[in-house]
This record gives C-alpha cells, structure tokens and sequence, in this order.
C-alpha cells in the first residue's frame, strides 16, 4: 500500500471518529435538556415541544369541576300494565260441542309507571334551573325527574321551552347547588379540543368522550325526535366527539371547563359526527327565563325572498342586496301576516327591505340576525325600496 492511500484512509477513519464524538454529544445534550426541563430547544428556537401531558391534565380538570353540575333528565309515564290469560274457544258452536282450542285474552290491570327517554342536562343557577333540548322533554304526558351527580332525584317542572331553537329550562325545588360556567361560542375554533359529558345512551351516566371542533356554522334538519317530527338547525358546532342517544342536553366543554355548546344530534350512519347549539344563542333564552319565566321572540310578520344577483336578474331589481316581501309558495300564502306588526307599519308586497336598525341586510346581516338583537315591543327602524323611491319606516314588534 502507498503512503498516499494510508494517509487518506487514516483521513477517514479520523473523520468517522470526530463526527461520531460530536453526534454522541449533542444526543447526550438534547438528553439532558428532555430530563432537565421536560421541553426541547432547537438552536434558539422559540417554539418548545411539551412532553408533560399537560392536555390531559387540563381535560381531566375540565371534567372534574363540571361532572357535579351534570343531569340526568329521566321522562316516565304511566303505562297499562297487561296480563294474559287463556279460556276455551269453540268457533263451530253447537256443530261440534267437544271441539275446543285455548284462546289468549288481554285484560289490563291497572296501570305502572315505567320509564320512557331521558337525556342529560346541566344546572345554570344554584337554585335549581336546569337546562337541557327540547326534544328531551316533549313526550306527552310523562313526567320528569332529575337524577344528580350525588344519586339525589328531584321531580323536574318544565319551566319553559324554546319555540325556535331546541331547549327547554326545567326546574327542581332545591338550592346551593353547582352550577356550570358559560363560555364564549363566537371564539371557538376548527380543531380545538372539546369534550361531552352526558347520559350515554339512557344507561352510563356522565360519560365523558373527547375530540375537536370539526366544523362551525352548520345547518342540519334533526329526525326522529320525540314525536317523530323533524327540525331545522341552523349555525350549529360540528364535532368528532362521540354523541350517543341520551346525551341530548348534555354540556360541550372547551379546556377551561366552560360550556360552549349543548350538545343536541348525531349524523345516523356516520362516525363521529356529532351536533351542538352554541351557547351564546342560548344565554338569551336563560336571561328572559330568568326574568320573566317564559322565552319569547319578537316578530315582524312577513315572507320573503332573499335579493342576490341572480333573484335580480330573474326579476329585474333595481338592487342585488335585501329581501324582497313576497307571497309564500305553498297555498298561496299572504306576503304580509294579518293583523302583523308589518301590516300595521304599511309595509306591503313588492316592498324591498334595504336596511334594519341602520345595518344593510346580507348573508352576513340577515333580517332575523338584526331582529333578534331586540326585544318583543322594541322601535326597529328600516328603510324599504318601493315604486323605484327609498322610504324610512319604524315598526313596532310583536310576540311570534
């Protein structure tokens, strides 16, 4: 062998011996920094990598200081109870006297209460107001008990129900209870951990399930609620966590342990997706509950279409924003509702509605966003667009 080639292999060997040195010690350096701190730096950077597991910890939290203030909304009835019995049958009479089979008969004797849905709810104030859906308590003729986090039952009124949104408030006769807190559903986020707590499927009381936001804004209709009816929800939370029967009325929690959602449907052959009502349009109805003990919305009293490019092109608009009053396509229904606060204002077919309270009306401003904003018997002032000519016209709204 050469000098020259021993002189380069020794070269080498060196090389693999100092990059192998200097590797081991930055490995024994992030080892270090790991056992140290519990977080890891990269060569200044800013951003750190946590491996405390503080996520569960704060999930764990969450759920430790809202479980108390979690329901059980149980709905019973009375019910026949049946007891069969058997006699002699002979359908040929007289033809054959000694032909004869045993017949089961149905006598009801009396009746027993027995158990026919549930749900979850949550507890607003300390003195026994309870909110849950709707659809939880519209079975007729049954009766409602609360079953608290402590095992202690309480028989439930149902205070009042929301004619729009799904939720009802209920009532027990107790005090000093826990209660939850309420958060703040225009900051939630796509992706942003969530948690349910419910009544799982009527049986495994406060199960906890975790996930994420998975959509904001939703627009459902919901089936096979009490009654077998339908309904329409709108701007609704979208959610990976599981929801099962039972868990209607239930609490969506962020980390902080504050309700952002009442957790209200599922998607029926689908993996984990579920539905919540955003809590800031549910602080309305638990305001005028608490106030007046009933929920009320107010009312204009008109049908109409939303203005948009194409509707003016179609018919031939002076304007491509609004909402133009028009007769309903079913049956022929009247533009304005009789005796509405629309009709007492001079409002009339054809009109178009420019603008409401000073805000022009669009997808992001619709007329019911703005009229729900006020109160039943509040001035909404609007302008209108008729014959050509822009007017300025107040209303006075009225009870739906």
């Amino acid at each position: 062998m050469q000098a020259s080639q021993k002189q380069f292999i020794t070269a080498i060997v060196i090389i693999c011996i100092l990059t192998g040195s200097l590797f081991g010690f930055f490995a024994g350096s992030v080892a270090y920094e790991v056992a140290k701190n519990g977080k890891l730096s990269f060569l200044g950077n800013s951003a750190e990598t946590q491996v405390s597991g503080g996520g569960e910890e704060a999930v764990i939290n969450a759920v430790k200081n809202v479980s108390p203030a979690v329901v059980s909304v149980i709905a019973t009835k009375d019910l026949p109870v049946i007891e069969q019995q058997t006699q002699d049958f002979n359908p040929f009479g007289d033809l054959f006297p000694g032909f004869s089979f045993q017949m089961p008969q149905y006598t009801q004797k009396g009746t027993q209460q027995k158990e026919v849905g549930g749900g979850t709810g949550f507890i607003i104030s300390s003195d026994g107001l309870i909110l849950t859906n709707k659809h939880v308590v519209s079975i007729e003729g049954a009766q409602y008990t609360v079953l608290a986090n402590d095992e202690q039952k309480y028989p439930a009124v149902v205070l009042a129900t929301d004619p729009v949104q799904d939720v009802a408030i209920l009532k027990i006769e107790k005090s000093g209870l826990p209660t939850v807190k309420l958060g703040d559903s225009d900051t939630i986020a796509i992706g942003q951990t969530a948690i349910a707590i419910g009544n799982a499927l009527g049986e495994f009381r406060n199960t906890v399930s975790v996930g994420v936001v998975s959509g904001l804004k939703r627009s459902i209709t919901a089936g096979g609620i009490a009654g077998g009816g339908e309904e329409a929800l709108e701007n609704v939370i979208q959610t990976d966590v599981a929801i099962n029967p039972g868990n209607s009325g239930g609490p969506l929690l962020n980390l902080k342990g504050e309700v952002v959602g009442v957790n209200v449907a599922m998607a029926s052959g689908a993996e984990n997706i579920g539905f919540a009502l955003p809590v800031n349009i549910i602080k309305r109805d638990i305001d005028q509950v608490v106030k007046t003990g009933k929920i009320t919305y107010p009312f204009l009293g008109i049908r109409y279409a939303v203005v948009t490019p194409a509707l003016k092109d179609e018919q031939k608009l002076p304007v491509d924003y609004g909402i133009l009053i028009v007769k309903g396509s079913g049956n022929n229904e009247p533009a304005i509702v009789a005796g509405s606060p629309a009709e007492k204002a001079g409002l009339k077919e054809g009109d178009i509605i420019l603008e409401a309270d000073g805000q022009k009306i669009d997808k992001d401003h619709t007329l019911d966003k703005i009229i729900q904003k006020h109160n039943i018997g509040d001035t909404l002032p609007i302008k209108i667009l008729r014959d050509g000519k822009e007017m300025n016209m107040n209303v006075i709204l009225g009870e739906r």
